[in-house]
């Protein structure tokens, strides 16, 4: 159904006149008029009883008319919220991350989030699959290495590395390992090498297996190995920044680990004024400064 039509019927019925809905729509009556025939041939109706008086609706119209003042009460209700919330978030923000940087790093601080803009509705999608952000499949992407796709803004949000950690229960009952080689008597937990993932992770990985290694457990992502850890199973190859939320892994070989790996926040150019975005962009920006911020405390402390 034709919308222009339907705005001009609305107009014609709310006023009941040709000539007052011109008016008000700056159009001649016989354009009005051209327009509710073209509307009443298309619906195979009539929707007007023409008296001396003025227009009154049929049932048809009446019916016609109902719906149409729902429509324009929606459209005057969403321009007003567009209008009223330069200071207010709301509505559908889908979110993309990796399973891991999803389950352990961002879901745990969204609560923060949530008490700020209690009427965002996030849908968050964790998947090792890199999504088509230009294709709008997502409205931001947390990435760990630099986006490819055209047209996307992007922020380099930290660095983090891959490093080794492992339970004290664990390291009590099957030892501390001081050099790679003590490998041959330890299980090592860790993504699966053929599983989407950094390529620094993955070359960490790879050195660790050319060791005599008798035990492994591989999973596809950081999550599945953070529980394996947590289990007292063995040493896990883990992000660095999962530290803060478990203090009680132990770092297992310091001076191993992975090369930095990129963390980058992304979004389509198209969404630049999108406050939705904004707000998370600035959330996790503010998140990740006061998380660095942490860290080069407790350095400095341990150097003390």
């Amino acid at each position: 159904m034709d919308w222009d039509k339907l705005r001009i019927f609305h107009a014609v019925a709310d006023a009941g006149s040709l000539t007052h809905a011109g008016d008000t729509l700056h159009l001649s009556q016989s354009a009005v008029s051209r327009q509710i025939r073209s509307l009443e041939e298309s619906l195979s109706v009539t929707l007007f009883h023409r008296h001396a008086r003025g227009l009154i609706l049929t049932e048809q119209g009446e019916l016609l008319f109902d719906a149409t003042k729902s429509m324009v009460k929606r459209l005057e209700s969403a321009a007003a919220r567009i209008r009223d919330s330069e200071d207010e978030v709301f509505g559908e923000l889908r979110v993309t991350t990796t399973t891991g940087f999803g389950t352990l790093w961002l879901a745990p601080r969204l609560p923060a989030l949530y008490a700020k803009y209690p009427n965002l509705k996030i849908d968050l999608m964790l998947e090792e699959r890199v999504l088509d952000l230009p294709m709008r499949e997502a409205d931001v992407a947390i990435r760990m290495k630099e986006p490819s796709q055209a047209d996307l803004i992007r922020r380099r949000l930290m660095n983090i590395n891959m490093r080794l950690y492992a339970t004290p229960k664990y390291l009590a009952q099957a030892g501390t390992p001081q050099r790679m080689e003590d490998f041959n008597t330890h299980r090592l937990i860790c993504q699966n090498t053929n599983a989407a993932q950094v390529a620094a992770g993955a070359s960490l990985v790879q050195q660790l297996m050319m060791h005599d290694i008798p035990s492994m457990l591989t999973v596809n992502n950081y999550f599945g190995v953070l529980q394996g850890v947590l289990s007292h199973l063995g040493i896990g190859v883990l992000p660095d920044y999962l530290t803060e939320d478990f203090p009680d892994l132990v770092r297992v070989l310091p001076e191993v680990e992975s090369g930095e790996v990129p963390v980058f926040l992304a979004y389509p150019e198209e969404l630049r004024q999108s406050k939705r975005v904004a707000a998370f962009r600035d959330f996790v920006t503010e998140e990740i400064f006061a998380y660095r911020k942490r860290q080069r405390e407790t350095a400095s402390s341990g150097d003390e």
